[in-house]
Parts: C-alpha cells; structure tokens; sequence
C-alpha cells in the first residue's frame, strides 16, 4: 500500500494534514461560535458558513493562476503566512462592537491563504506522479494523501471539544447545547413562556439565582465565546508545525514546484512538457467541465457535517451514550484501531517473515489497546455536538486501505472502474446516507416546533444514526473527492494544471455556498425527513446526469 510512491508525497501529506487540523478544528466549532456569540438564527448562520465555505474553495482558482505564473511553492508558502494572521485574529477574543469585523477580517484572510496554499499543493503532488516510474500509482497515492489529510481531521473535534471544556469549565460553567440561543433570546425578549422556565432551570443548574438571569446570559454568552476562540487558536500551532515539515522536507519534492513555463525556461534539466492538439484540449476541459457539474451536488450535501448534522447532533441526538458505541467518542481507542487495521494490513503486505511477525505484534497490541481502553470507559459518556464530526475523518483513514486494496485488485484483472464512473457511483452512495437520515428523522418536530417548545425534544435519537450517516457518506466520500482530485492531476492539460485545479475547488466552492439552502429550508416548518430529501433528490439526479455523459466522459479521457 505505501510501496511504489514517491518520498515527496508523504511530506506533502503531511504538510496538508497539519493545516487540515487547524481548519477543521476551527470549523467543529464554527457555527456554534456564530450562534453563541451573535444569536444569530440558523438562516443567518448558514449563509456566514456557506459564503465562508464558498470563498475558501474559490480561491484555489486564484492561487492556481498566480502559480501557472509565479511558481506552486512561492503559493504555498505565502498561503500558510497569510492563513496564520487569520487564524491568529480569530484566536483573539473580541468586544462586542469590534467582533463582527474582526471576525470577518479573519475569515477573508483564513480564504486568501488557503487559496494560495490547498489547490498548490496537491497539483505539486500530482505531478510527482507524472514520472512514468510512479504513473499507475497516481489514484493509490491521492487516496494516501486524502487519508492523511483526514488523519488530521479526526483528531480536530476532540481538540476543539477539550479546549471549549477547558476554559468554560475555569469560567465555572459546564456546556448544555440549548443555554446559548436561550441566553440570546432572554437578552433581546423574543423569550416565550415555556422557553422562560427551560432558562430558569438551566441557570440554577449553572449556579445562578432566577432574580440574576441578565448576568447568567451574559456571562455564559461571553465565556463560551471566548472558550471558541482558544479552540480556533489551535490553528496557528498547526500552521508552524505544516511550514516546519514543508521547509525540512522541499528536497524530496522539490522537483515537482515547477509549471509549464518553468519547465520550458529549464533548458538544463529538460523536463518533458506533454504538448496535446486544440481538440484534446477540447475534450480534455469538456470532460472535467461535466464531472465539476456533478461535484457541486455532493459538496453541497457533504459539507451538511458542519451544519446541519451538527445542529441535529445538537437538538436531536442524545448527548449520553453507552455500550460499544463509546469506542468510538475516545480518540485514543480511535487511534489504536486505525493502528490495528494498517498494521493487519502489513501483515499481508510485508515482503519478509520478520516484517510479517512485526506487523503481527502491532496489530495484536493495537487491538488490545483499544479493547483494554473501552473497558476502561465509564458505563455512560456525556458527548458534545462537534464530536460526532471525527467519525468521517476517522472512517476515512480506516476505509482507505480497504479502498486501495480493493480498486488494485480490480485494476489488475482490467476491471477497475474510471474515475468518472466511481464519481457517480459516489453520488448514489451519498443519496443512501441522507435516506438514513430521512429515516431516523420520521417523527420528530421540526426545527420551527422545537424553537417553540424550548428548543428540547421530548424526543432524542440515538446517536447510532448520525455514526451509521457518517459511514455511508465517507464511502462516498472515498469514491468522489481523492478520485476527483487524481482525475484533474491526470486529464487537465499541462499549461492549464494549476487553473484547472483551482476550477474543481470553485465547484466545491459553489457546493460548498450551496449548504445555506438546507439551512434556509431548515427552520421554515419543512418536517425534517423532508429536509433530508432535497438533498437525496439532488444526489440521485446528478447520479443520473453523469452516467448518461459516461461513454463521452471515458473516451475523452482514455489517452490520458
């Protein structure tokens, strides 16, 4: 599995995974922080998180063509300077009158810099692969190089979540998801009646007296916020650590920061430029330009964790869980899995009887580890929204080699499917994951009614159902995004690598802004499981879409 790759694409991994933590133990906690520190509605909320988004993935298109111009690395590395200033502002707790701005500022910033950085790199990746030695080994290393990224996803939940625990808990208050929008709702008396008392409880829960619940709302609102901006503060640290293994390492990838027109000036070294005819060119960028179409619809699904399915992990989802579902709510117990499955993986893999029983030895311990660990664990965890988000990341670097072994051993008998067909077969798959929403969503009231009501269910789900979603989109996941980037590193022409990269990041771009259409839908009286199959609905018609372009899709691609 990690034989037959170049050593470039494991410090560009790992450079990736470092700035992948930081964004994402920000973005955990993200649309929390909006609705703890401003009261904004859900509305509200999905359009700063989908505009954000948006931009995020828009800019690659930027940072591509400054690269076909100035350099990849010269991107990247003013990418991770440019991306530290924003997180560090967001890191710095704000008044109120100057916190929108500074908010703002950051996030413009924090877009800039991964725009610069994200598309950069992974086009550097790519054409490590376009070395004939390493070429059959493209699709396998794209899916290394996702799982790395997610390697740093897993761990950026229980970061954020530990923080925010952290420093509430030095504030004297312990998180109960409903006192923020209850808080806000008291301070500006949009409060009903029976919403009224659900405060009065939580307040005395907290420590307060009913006469002082201006103070309650105030200073929970205040501590909670700044408990969020420690947690974005992580970002920096990670950023220092990415730039670190990106300088130590440039020798080993240093070969692949050059473009086109680099390449041509290099007289010396006299790097091949692949040289294609007006019409492969045409039907090269058609080609993408189809699969980009159908990219747009799982981003828009897909990025539902931040939003959506956190707020139904919020509102929806019992926060106490038991039995062998703790396992997976315990990083450690996590990591000693991930461990166990690659090391199983050795096993087979490894060319030497010495290697076999060392891989053995890991799996076995590894395994054991995780058993002794839940055993550990107490009957019941108390487990906060952000957290269900390190299933995907985790499920990803555990499913990845199951993925690779899989499409190898396909790809040998000459029956591995292409990449396009794999992106539809994702979206089905997608589809699949909403409808198990859907299902666990028959029966509750809708966001609206439970607004009314306090914004407490009288019925809570068991947190099974959000896990099982999360698996089935990351089967998706694993057959879309590392698939799709591969297929843009391979199809798009030479001089267009860097655009045409940023392009599949402006479709994610777009997916991504699209999430505020659920949001939008989310608390206008909609029953939830109807919310869920707009999103089905969307995945299956573009499933539809793609495989009807199919035959024109592989036979633009097959002398790629």
């Amino acid at each position: 599995m990690f034989k037959g790759h170049p050593k470039g694409l494991y410090a560009l991994a790992l450079a990736n995974t470092g700035e992948r933590f930081g964004y994402y133990t920000m973005l955990a906690i993200f649309v929390l922080f909006l609705q703890a520190k401003f009261g904004f509605n859900e509305a509200q909320t999905g359009n700063i998180y989908g505009i954000f988004l948006g931009v995020v993935y828009f800019m690659p298109l930027i940072g591509g063509i400054l690269a076909d111009r100035f350099g990849y690395g010269k991107m990247v590395v003013t990418g991770i300077v440019v991306m530290f200033i924003g997180y560090l502002l967001l890191a710095i707790p704000a008044q109120q009158s100057f916190a929108l701005i500074s908010m703002f500022s950051a996030l413009f910033l924090i877009a800039v810099g991964t725009g610069l950085f994200k598309g950069n790199l992974q086009v550097m990746v790519g054409n490590l692969y376009d070395d004939p030695k390493y070429n059959n080994s493209r699709d396998n290393g794209f899916s290394l190089f996702y799982m790395a990224i997610n390697i740093g996803s897993m761990f950026a939940p229980i970061t954020a979540t530990k923080i925010t625990e952290l420093f509430l808990g030095k504030a004297g208050f312990t998180y109960v998801p409903q006192i923020p929008a209850l808080a806000h709702q008291y301070l500006d008396g949009s409060i009903t009646e029976e919403a009224l008392a659900s405060f009065q409880q939580l307040a005395i829960g907290q420590g307060y007296e009913i006469n002082n619940l201006t103070a309650f709302a105030n200073d929970y609102i205040n501590k909670l916020s700044e408990a969020y901006n420690y947690g974005f503060g992580v970002a920096c640290i990670s950023l220092i650590l990415s730039i670190a293994i990106y300088i130590c390492c440039r020798r080993w990838f240093k070969h692949a920061d050059v473009n086109t027109k680099q390449a041509k000036a290099d007289t010396e070294n006299k790097v091949h430029v692949e040289e294609l005819t007006p019409e492969q060119t045409k039907s090269r960028m058609t080609a993408l330009f189809l699969v980009f179409a159908v990219v747009i619809f799982f981003w828009m699904s897909f990025q539902q964790s931040g939003l959506c399915l956190t707020w139904f992990a919020r509102d929806y989802t019992s926060n106490i869980v038991s039995g062998i579902t703790r396992i997976g709510f315990d990083i450690v117990a996590l990591v000693l899995i991930a461990i166990g499955v690659y090391a199983t993986f050795s096993i087979f893999q490894s060319d030497s009887k010495k290697g076999k029983i060392i891989s053995a030895i890991v799996a076995v311990a590894a395994f054991a580890g995780a058993i002794v660990k839940y055993l550990q664990l107490p009957s019941e965890l108390s487990v906060f929204p952000q957290e269900f988000q390190q299933f995907n990341p985790f499920f990803v670097v555990v499913l990845t080699p199951f993925s690779i072994a899989l499409f190898s051993m396909l790809g040998k008998r000459g029956k591995e499917p292409s990449a396009p067909r794999k992106i539809g077969m994702g979206m089905v798959v997608a589809a699949l994951g909403f409808l198990v929403m859907a299902v666990a969503s028959f029966n509750l009231a809708s966001p609206a009614d439970l607004k009314s009501m306090g914004g407490v269910s009288e019925t809570l789900v068991s947190p099974n159902w959000l896990i099982s979603t999360y698996l089935v989109l990351t089967f998706a996941e694993l057959l879309l995004s590392p698939m799709g980037i591969s297929f843009v590193t391979k199809v798009a022409p030479p001089k267009y690598k860097g655009m045409m990269m940023g392009f599949w990041f402006v479709v994610t771009a777009i997916g991504n802004y699209l999430t505020n259409v659920i949001a939008r839908i989310w608390g206008t009286g909609l029953p939830l499981w109807q919310v869920w199959s707009v999103l089905i609905i969307l995945c299956l018609i573009s499933a539809i879409f793609i495989f009807s372009m199919m035959k024109k899709l592989e036979s633009a691609t097959k002398d790629c």
